[in-house]
């Protein structure tokens, strides 16, 4: 008995040795510590909160960091010790806790940190300073509406003047000089801004956007199309207790002064254009449920186009015209919902959108030959289009106990008809005609997606699903009056059908010095576009595939200050249903615009190396990027024996290649004056090609190489004067750059805007002005085969607004 127990002392005594050894070999040197920031009455993250650890025994300081937009923060190299850890916020109490870093787990996870709200001080603080626009990963650039004072009270796409990087030409937004831009709100594609394009911008009141995101390399949970990048733009969403809201209104003139005289027999041109934007965002919220209401509209008299153009044939024929456009337009926008959190870990968003837009078009087109001795042709005409849309939005969030793990379930559906008409007046020499036509367009969407986040130990991992339906039936009437110069043949029914299912993972890692992105998106489209039986010249058409589209982003963090990004993305651009719809577009009764049910889609794959310093009040970010683009899609324009009507159709040509170098600098120089100067030089290339174009009837059109270095910047100035009053002043210009066949003039601007704050804050005026010099205009030189021509459009870019908001 004795031996047995005094072997069972020696196996403990062993034992005992060897899990103390043991132990002894687990010990860590170094912790991670994470953890979330919410606020406590409503359990909304908490972004931006400045988290500071100091030693318990003498307060000295450790390390500190910023939450990020998910209120997640995360201290890294912390030693074994007892530490006293600090949150805080502008407008919430201070928030203080112990926290003791052990020897035997090398990452800590703190229970959330929720943060009580500051009622007293919450109105009285003015917050001066604001985070970089350029994100820590380098994949996105942020810009708040807040800061964007000279286009306050206008349209998304007059807000979006002032982003860096961003050029808008002809309504439509580009990118380094590219055009392939897919639109998102809140992060979905809607049919107010085209789904695979891009439409309407110049239409929708901005009133209640909160800010503008910029993504030029997405990563694989967007969706694969767009190879310029994405614009996001995220709405307004109030996070305060109880009921509250804003009031705004915002009105004003625009094109001060004619900038061009009409040519002979043409309408005056619009002058002293009218401009009102009334809005309304109300909202309520508990702790159960976010209730919210927003109301737009828009209502602008504009000139929108007045493009005087010289043709020029190599018969020697000149033909001289001029387009003017009047337009006046109403846009009501309304999205109301609720989100519903059913408890801590579960929330329910219903939402619904409904919005119309109104367009009354009063245009004018004379033809003159080259020493305006003889009118050829009067063209004019009367364009009465109404379009409206319905959205009905289901999203479901389920939060799992640990922070940042998350499983998402969404669902939208959308109805968008366009209904358009045109009323013709053709008058000849020797006759005059009356012609018309009618378009009815109606597009459903669905769309389906479950996405999936589970945070790892050094970075998260997000896979998910996504489903579109798509489905657009069309119908085009052509009523021809005497010697009717509509192409009646070309009309009938067509109906364009997109089916999309797609899946989608990512990986995130990160350490100290080194973080990766790795992701990679799969991609079913089918596509059919089934063409009437009695069209004069296309055929139903389609195609399908199955692509992977890859991203890659790796960053290596050089110091606290320095960092570097490289960035791989492969990306696609569908052809729109617009860009291969078979009829003929009359807007311009010579320069005609078709379709093409033969586009196929376009494949870029895009490198991009970017750097980024922080320096005291500021930082500098560069980058350089290439793409490759195969199957370029462009409009061709081109001419037929025996007539001087030019046809402009997309086609896909040979290769094409972007390659440049963008630069934003921001700083504030002194407590009153900040200034962010952004500049991009960049390389077109599209290489030679030959095509043959079907419509009216078979040709080939062809080019040599085009080559063109262009530049762009934006010199952007915040001048803060005495009593809460700020000054932006804007300065853009774009150098000459190449456009398909061709050249674009330079373009300059300057924007001005002033902006007070009142009652600390309930109450806002704003005055600003775009384009204060009317200066902008655009000035195209176009090389066809056995053609060229040239044009100038003063369309209006001059607008004075004054406006007025009121928060309560």
């Amino acid at each position: 008995m004795k031996t047995l127990t005094s072997l069972i002392q020696k196996l403990t005594l062993l034992s005992l040795m060897l899990w103390l050894g043991n132990v002894a070999q687990a010990q860590v040197t170094s912790v991670s510590i994470s953890g979330q920031v919410k606020h406590k009455s409503n359990t909304t993250v908490l972004p931006y909160a400045n988290i500071i650890l100091k030693t318990a025994k003498d307060s000295a300081f450790v390390t500190g960091t910023v939450s990020n937009e998910e209120g997640r923060f995360t201290l890294t190299n912390v030693k074994p010790n007892d530490y006293i850890l600090t949150v805080s916020l502008v407008g919430f109490n201070v928030a203080k806790q112990k926290v003791f870093v052990g020897k035997l787990s090398a990452f800590l996870d703190l229970p959330v940190i929720e943060l009580v709200e500051n009622v007293q001080t919450l109105g009285e603080i003015t917050v001066q300073g604001k985070a970089d626009e350029v994100s820590a990963k380098m994949d996105k650039k942020v810009f708040s509406i807040a800061n964007n004072i000279s286009q306050s009270g206008g349209s998304i796409l007059q807000a979006m003047q002032s982003v860096p990087g961003v050029t808008i030409e002809s309504g439509k937004v580009s990118l380094r000089g590219n055009d392939k831009v897919t639109i998102l709100i809140d992060g979905k594609q809607t049919a107010l801004t085209g789904f695979n394009a891009q439409y309407g911008l110049d239409n929708i009141p901005a009133s209640n956007i909160d800010k503008i995101e910029v993504i030029n390399n997405p990563s694989s949970k967007y969706d694969a199309n767009g190879s310029a990048g994405i614009i996001n733009i995220i709405m307004k969403k109030n996070i305060k207790q109880g009921f509250n809201g804003k009031l705004g209104l915002a009105t004003g003139l625009g094109a001060l002064w004619q900038r061009q005289d009409n040519y002979p027999d043409v309408r005056p041109q619009y002058t002293m254009t009218s401009k009102i934007n009334p809005s309304l965002a109300l909202n309520y919220r508990t702790n159960k449920i976010n209730a919210f209401v927003q109301v737009d509209n828009l209502y602008t008299h504009t000139l929108n186009k007045n493009e005087y153009t010289t043709r020029t044939y190599d018969d020697g024929t000149v033909i001289k015209q001029q387009l003017k456009r009047n337009r006046d337009t109403n846009f009501f926008n309304s999205k109301a919902g609720f989100d519903w959190f059913l408890d801590n870990q579960n929330t329910l968003t219903v939402s619904g959108l409904f919005g119309t837009e109104k367009i009354l078009d009063n245009g004018d087109e004379p033809f003159f030959n080259g020493d305006f001795s003889k009118r050829l042709r009067l063209w004019t005409f009367l364009e009465d289009e109404l379009k409206t849309t319905a959205m009905a939005t289901l999203a479901y969030q389920h939060k799992f106990k640990d922070p940042g793990h998350l499983l998402n379930f969404g669902y939208n559906y959308t109805f968008h008809r366009e209904d358009e008409k045109y009323f013709f007046t053709n008058a000849m020499p020797t006759f005059t005609g009356k012609d018309s036509f009618k378009l009815l367009s109606d597009e459903t969407v669905s769309d389906f997606n479950l996405d999936y986040i589970k945070p790892l130990k050094f970075g998260r991992v997000e896979t998910g699903v996504k489903y579109r339906k798509r489905d657009i039936p069309t119908n085009m009437q052509f009523f021809p009056g005497v010697n009717s110069p509509l192409d009646s043949s070309a009309g009938g029914p067509a109906t364009y059908k997109e089916s999309i299912p797609a899946v989608y993972g990512n990986l995130v890692f990160e350490t100290r010095k080194l973080e990766a992105e790795i992701g990679l998106r799969m991609e079913y489209v089918s596509v059919n576009y089934q063409v009437s039986p009695t069209h004069n010249t296309y055929k139903s058409d389609g195609y399908s595939y199955t692509q992977p589209f890859p991203n890659v982003r790796l960053g290596y963090k050089i110091s606290d200050n320095h960092q570097l990004t490289f960035l791989y993305t492969r990306r696609v651009d569908r052809p729109n249903e617009v860009d291969i719809r078979v009829f003929p577009k009359y807007d311009d009764a010579e320069i005609i615009k078709v379709g093409n049910p033969a586009l196929k889609p376009q494949f870029t794959n895009s490198l991009e190396l970017g750097y980024k310093t922080s320096i005291p009040q500021g930082y500098f970010y560069t980058s350089l990027y290439h793409k490759i683009v195969d199957g370029t899609i462009t409009r061709i324009s081109s001419t037929v024996p025996n007539s001087t009507l030019i046809y402009a159709i997309f086609q896909n040509v040979n290769k094409s290649y972007n390659t440049g170098i963008e630069m934003v600098f921001s700083k504030e120089i002194a407590p009153w004056y900040s200034l962010n100067v952004n500049a991009n030089v960049y390389r077109n290339q599209i290489n030679a090609f030959a095509i043959m174009n079907l419509y009216p009837t078979p040709h080939i059109s062809s080019s040599d190489e085009q080559m063109l270095v262009s530049w762009n910047t934006k010199w952007n100035n915040i001048i803060h004067l005495p009593n809460k009053t700020d000054l932006q002043v804007l300065f853009t210009y774009l150098a000459p750059d190449l456009i398909p066949q061709g050249r674009i003039q330079q373009r300059f601007s300057c924007d001005v805007g002033l902006k007070k704050s009142l009652s600390n804050g309930k109450h806002e005026l704003v005055v600003n002005a775009t384009d204060l010099f009317n200066t902008m205009k655009i000035k195209k030189t176009v090389n066809g085969d056995g053609f060229k021509y040239t044009s100038a459009d003063y369309y209006e870019t001059q607008v004075i607004r004054v406006g007025y908001n009121y928060k309560f």
